[in-house]
Formats: structure tokens, sequence, C-alpha cells
């Protein structure tokens, strides 16, 4: 170990040239890595809903569509419109009232259940069906197209379009998310650090390894949204600490090198390294946590983060030691004195009125846990967007004119007679809240002739293996009445067809909400008990995995309990992966505090002095490292108008202080009150059981 920082030291400037020149494959390989804006993709494979998805896709070779109003716009402009939208590459069909017949014959010869439903007044409902998947690239390029051949008073609703809006403003957005980061972090860092220069080096350094880290994604082949928009935040977040204890360390080193500050970074890589493992072991472990949920993101977001926290701590002891060594004398220029107070009184005050930690505990305890345990969650997705985005839009004024806010598709055997289909559809209309059902058998009827009815229209409801019948419902997406509405239609599809399927938005929705509460509890238990096993490790005590991570808990409580008392509806996502963020970031938090304490307890302190001892040298880098955390994460949350990422980047970075002022306040009280059970159940405290004896004979117990 202690050759790797001379060897760091030695071979700095071809470390700096070789940082500098991975940076370009880096590039290529971020360039290259696909976004996938879709989150129902996600789901298992092997779920009813995808495998009904995946036969639309490879089968009728329809993957998705969307639903079209146009509003005060001509028959035959409307004609001419829909046969512009099918020259658009990847569109495979058109459908709308004119599609059942030639728009010669005069409307009134369609059946009324269907122009009621495809035309309301001067609004016409049209369907664009797409040969690729909801969120292929092809499919969202098609929607581009189509927007720019339609008017004004036409709007595309519809999976694929909120899949193309969430893509254009988060590629507008992800950069400043960056750039907030980055300014609020400087700012703490200047006024905590004793330098201008070396807050900058710091963001440099994590710079380096958040483009390593995002160019090596390209080895998954693709990523979700909202693990590219959180990645460099939270990577920033989570691994500044490292920076700020090579850099404090370094310091020390200097002290006592007599001026040799090869030697004294050489001593202060080594330092750090080993500490730092063991810190970001724990962060790792609340990201390898949440690749144990079934909900694929999950595996996606952990798999990123994980290695961002490794490419962070290899980056730590190797670029920004190369680059403080190179630097040197411009850091000593703009050295400044800290603006960081002398903590020790305050840590006395705190350690002798323990008991004030105590109390809020009990106070707080039972409210907190309930409010964490009641929150109300949102899964629709479009929730999360602003309101004036087209998608929105659109959905609103398909809402406001044919009262529809979801649409379903369902899968029968081909086979099955045109009277049992037709009976099927008249139970599926009498379900609370269906409109209507589409379907070839539908719309024909024992009195439509089938050669009036377009040939392309036929190839598109009924592929010879299966038909395909849209069924039109009022209920909006991801509501209890809309899931009430799947399961009484499957409850129906099951009379007529065990094998048919219902696929859609809707219902993969649903699965969504059951597949995460699963996914929640898993979660949560996966990263408490390897956090719970790394502490055990650390400290070689039995006691102490239960009492810190005890401690985190609290402060996840509190913080997830929060949106309950204020009314904040939250994302699905905040409720299944906060937990584990908050646990493994700032478990680091009451860690540090607790070495010191077991230092100290070691060292023949006694019990008060040694709390003392803990919190006072610890309180400043506790500070500093939730401030930094939070200046990472708070901006983003306040900027973004992507309410799933704003909202888990605002929690994240109230749960960083939350847990900050929990482990200053709460943790002095629990290392004191339990000492006798930590001397008892942890090895390594020899001097500390003595000492306890010696108390004990001298009455201080």
């Amino acid at each position: 170990m202690k050759g790797f920082g001379h060897a760091v030291v030695r071979l700095r400037i071809p470390i700096l040239i070789l940082a500098v020149v991975l940076l370009i494959p880096a590039a290529i390989g971020y360039l290259n890595t696909r976004t996938n804006f879709d989150i129902l993709s996600y789901l298992p494979k092997e779920i009813e809903t995808m495998r009904g998805q995946e036969i639309l896709a490879n089968d009728f070779g329809t993957g998705a569509f969307s639903l079209i109003v146009t509003e005060g716009t001509k028959d035959k402009d409307i004609k001419r419109m829909a046969e512009q939208m099918e020259q658009v590459e990847h569109v495979k069909r058109v459908l709308w009232y004119g599609s059942l017949m030639d728009i010669s014959i005069p409307v009134e010869l369609l059946p009324s259940k269907y122009t009621e439903i495809l035309k309301n007044g001067d609004a016409v409902l049209m369907i664009a069906v797409y040969d690729s998947t909801m969120s292929s690239d092809e499919t969202m390029q098609a929607i581009e197209e189509i927007r720019k051949i339609t008017n004004d008073q036409t709007y595309i609703s519809g999976m694929s379009a909120i899949v193309v809006d969430t893509k254009d403003l988060s590629d507008v957005e992800v950069p400043m998310y960056v750039v907030i980061a980055c300014v609020l972090c400087l700012i703490v860092l200047t006024i905590t650090m004793d330098s201008f220069l070396i807050p900058v080096m710091f963001l440099l350094s994590i710079g380096f390894a958040v483009i390593y880290n995002l160019g090596s994604n390209f080895i998954q082949g693709e990523i979700s949204y909202l693990t590219k928009a959180l990645a460099a935040v939270l990577q920033l977040a989570v691994t500044m600490d490292y920076s700020i204890f090579l850099w404090h360390s370094y310091c020390a080193e200097k002290e006592v090198s007599h001026g040799d500050k090869k030697e004294a970074m050489a001593n202060a890589i080594n330092e750090t390294l080993a500490s730092v493992v063991g810190s970001s072991i724990t962060t790792i472990a609340g990201f390898v946590a949440l690749m144990f949920m079934s909900f694929t993101m999950g595996l996606d977001m952990g798999i990123v983060m994980a290695k961002g926290v490794a490419i962070g701590v290899i980056c730590c002891v190797t670029v920004l030691p190369s680059m403080i060594i190179v630097l040197d004398k411009a850091i000593e220029k703009t050295k400044h004195k800290a603006l960081m107070p002398d903590f020790s009184k305050v840590s006395k005050w705190i350690v002798k009125h323990f008991y004030i930690g105590l109390i809020l505990f009990a106070v707080l305890i039972v409210p907190a846990w309930y409010g964490q345990s009641h929150n109300e969650v949102y899964y629709n997705l479009d929730s999360s967007l602003p309101k004036d985005l087209e998608c929105i839009v659109a959905s609103e004024k398909l809402q406001e004119k044919f009262n529809m806010n979801s649409t379903h598709m369902i899968l029968m055997d081909s086979n099955i007679d045109s009277k049992q289909v037709n009976h099927f559809v008249d139970e599926v209309k009498k379900i609370d809240g269906v409109k209507t059902v589409i379907g070839i058998d539908s719309i024909l009827g024992p009195m439509f002739p089938r050669d009036m009815v377009p040939k392309k229209l036929q190839e598109i409801l009924d592929n010879g293996e299966y038909k395909l019948l849209f069924v039109m419902s009022e209920y909006r997406v991801a509501t209890d009445e809309v899931n009430a509405q799947c399961d009484r239609i499957n409850e129906v599809l099951d009379k007529y067809d065990s094998k048919g399927m219902l696929i859609g938005e809707a219902p993969c929705t649903e699965d969504l909400i059951k597949i995460t509460d699963r996914d929640f509890n898993v979660v949560n238990w996966v990263s408490i008990l390897l956090v719970g096993v790394i502490v055990l490790v650390v400290f070689q005590s039995l006691s102490l995995p239960v009492l810190l991570v005890a401690v985190i808990e609290f402060a996840i409580f509190i913080n997830m309990g929060i949106p309950y008392y204020t009314g904040t509806v939250l994302p699905f996502v905040a409720s299944i992966v906060i937990g584990t963020i908050q646990l493994g970031s700032t478990v680091d938090y009451a860690i540090l505090m607790t070495t010191k304490y077991k230092g100290a307890r070691v060292s023949g302190y006694a019990k008060k002095e040694a709390v003392e001892y803990a919190l006072s040298n610890s309180m400043a880098s506790i500070i500093v490292s939730a401030l930094s955390f939070f200046a990472a994460t708070v901006g983003v949350g306040v900027y973004s108008r992507i309410d799933m990422i704003g909202s888990l980047c605002s929690i994240m970075a109230r749960g960083a202080i939350i847990s900050m002022f929990v482990v200053i306040f709460l943790l002095p009280a629990v290392l004191r009150v339990f000492d006798p059970v930590i001397i008892r159940t942890s090895f390594g405290f020899k001097n500390a059981r003595r000492k306890k004896d010696e108390e004990k004979q001298e009455g201080l117990v």
C-alpha cells in the first residue's frame, strides 16, 4: 500500500496525460450510449403485458400508436393530412372515421356508435399506428415528422408522444443540472476549504470520473433517462467526501514531513485509499441494493452509480493528487482562512445535554414512521411533466373533446368467430368507464359489408393469427378506477379467450404498481442488510451495526415522512430509491464519528469524554460533507421541470441535512447510553473495558 502513494507521486505527469487522453474514448462512448425514455420498458419481460407488447410488435408489426385530435379541419384536409402522415417512415396506418369507407360516402351511413366516438362537433379523433415500438428512436422521429405535417389545431397524445417530449425537455435540462450542481458545490467548498483553487481541482477531478463513468455506460448499450439525468449530480454528491479527505490528510502530512510535499502526498494517498475504500463500500452497497429490484430500472441505476463511486475513488487517489502536486504553488497563492468555526464548545454542550436528542427521537419516531408509511405516490408518468408540454396539452384536449383518458389494446385469437367477439365486446362496453371498443368485428357488425372496409384497415385489426381491439376508457392511467377496469376486462376476456391479452399503458402501469410495491420492501431490507454487514466487519461489533443503521433509518423516516404532512405526492421511484441512497451515502457520517469514539475509548478516555472527542473531531467533516451533498442536489431539485427528477434531488438534498442533524444530535446520545453494550459486544475494546472497570470502582459510572 505504501508503494502505491509514492508511485502516484512519481508518475503524476503521465497520470495527468493519460487522464486527459482517456476523455476521448469516454466522450465517444457517452455519445454512442442510447438513452431510454420509456420507464415502462423496464418491467419484467415475462409478465403478460410485456409479452403482449412483444407479440404486437413481432406478429402485427405494430408496436405503438398515438391518439390525435384535430379541430376545425375539413374532411378533405383531414384526409390529405392522414395521407401525408402515412408517408412518414414507420407510420403504418392512420385511422379515423374516414378510414372506415371512402369519405365521398355520407357519414350518416357509418354506424353512429363510431361517428360519435371518432367525431365530436368540429373535433375529429385519429389513431396513428406505427410499425416500431413505443419508445424506439424510429417512433420518436415519426412523431416529430407528424408534428411538422399537422396544423396548430392538431394535438398528438399517447405514451410515445410523452416519451418524445420527455426526451426534448431532458436534453435541454441535463447539462444545466451539472452546471448548477458545480456552481453551488464551488460556493460551499470555497467557504469551507482554505484555498480558492482547491475546490476547482476537486470539481475537475470528479468531472473526469463522471465522464469516464458516463462513457463506460456504452457497455450496457443504453441507460434510462432518469439514470442519465441523476448520474453526474449523484456522483458529484457522494464522492466529494473523498477529495476533501485527501486534502485534509495532505495538509496534516505536510506539517510532519518537514516541507517534503511529495512525501506528504504519498502518505496522504495511502491514508486516503485505506479510509475511502471502507467509506465507499457502504455507498456502493446502497446502489447495489437497487439491483435487486424486479423493475430493472433499479439494475440500470445501480450499475451506473456503483461503477461511478468506484471510478470516483480511483480518480481521487490518482488524478487529484497529481493535480495538487503539479499546481501546488498556485494553490499556496490562493490560500485563505477557512470559515468553519471551532465546534469544541458546541460538542460539549450536545454531549452534556444528550437527553435532548433522546427526547426528540421519542417525540418524532412515531409521526415520522407513520408519515413515511402513508405517503401518497403517483405512477402516471405524464404527472411528472410540465402542463404546457405538447403531449400534456393533447391529453387534456382528448379528455375535453372525447372524455377519453386512456386506451387499452386487446389481443384475441383470430379463429374466434365474429359472433363470440361481438358478445365479448358487448360485455366489455358495460364495464364502468369504457366508452367503446373498436375492432374489425365490432366495426362491421352483422349488417355491415366487409368489402366496404379498406384492406389496410382489416390487416391492422386482424392479421390472421390475432384480432386487435382498441378499448377507449374514460379513466386516467394509474388510478384505482382504471386498475379495477383492467381487472374486470381481464375477467371477461378469460371467458372468451383464455390466452387473450390486455396490453397498453394502463395495464402496464397496474403491473408497475404491483411490482414496485414488492421492490420497495426488497430494496430497503437488502440495503439495511448490506450496510449492516459492512459496519459489522469494519467495527467487529454486534451492536454497532444495529445502532448506526437505526440512527440513519430514523433520519430516513423523518425525510420520507415530511411529504405526508405537507400533502406532497411523490413519484413512485422516490419511495423506492431514496431510502437506500440516503442510507448508503450518509451512514458514513455515523461511521466517521463512531470510529473516533472507538479510538478515544480504546485510548483510555472515559465514556463522556470519548463521545465529546468524537463529536468535536468529526462535526466539521460531517457538516462539510452534508453541505456538499446538499449543494450538489438542491439546485437541480429547484430547477428541474421534470418532477420525477426534481423531487428525487430535493428529497436527497433534504435527506443529507436531516442525516447531518440526526448524527450530530442523536448519535452522541446513543453512543453514551449504549456504551456498556457496545463495549461488551465489540472486539478491540480491551482498554475501554479496563477503563470501564476503573470507573465502576471509582463510582463514576
